[in-house]
């Protein structure tokens, strides 16, 4: 028997990979998170270092990925609904964060130093099946 983990899935906060944590231990698999200690003591740096990564057993990785896949990962609205995109009409849409160059960045950190950042949108929705971009109001 091998001790080797795997990284199965990655999280930007550790409340997300504890509920998964949890999910997969009730299926009696042994699970190991990575660097959760370090963003909850400043959740800043998760994009800095990879977020939270959650390993199991190299043996378990399969069985882990099956149950991952089947848990909803698509957005829901406030009132418990999928989230459809307007182009094509599919529920397959996933919330994303707009920072991802340095311009990006840079507003950020331009806005969260200022006190701005409510006002900055920082996240929008992505369909998975057309790959249209949009937010939601």
């Amino acid at each position: 028997m091998s001790n080797t983990f795997k990284t199965i899935a990655k999280f930007q906060y550790s409340s997300e990979a504890q509920i998964i944590k949890g999910r997969l231990e009730s299926e009696g698999i042994q699970v190991f998170l990575s660097d959760n200690l370090t963003i909850d003591t400043d959740p800043l740096v998760s994009n800095a270092i990879g977020g939270v990564k959650l390993k199991v057993l190299s043996e378990d990785a399969l069985k882990a990925r099956y149950i991952l896949d089947a848990i909803q990962k698509y957005s829901l609205d406030d009132d418990g609904h999928a989230i459809q995109c307007p182009n094509c009409k599919n529920e397959q849409v996933e919330l994303f964060s707009t920072i991802t160059d340095f311009k990006s960045l840079f507003s950020f950190i331009i806005g969260f130093l200022s006190g701005t950042l409510p006002f900055h949108t920082r996240y929008k929705y992505r369909c998975e099946t057309c790959k249209t971009e949009f937010e939601k109001k």
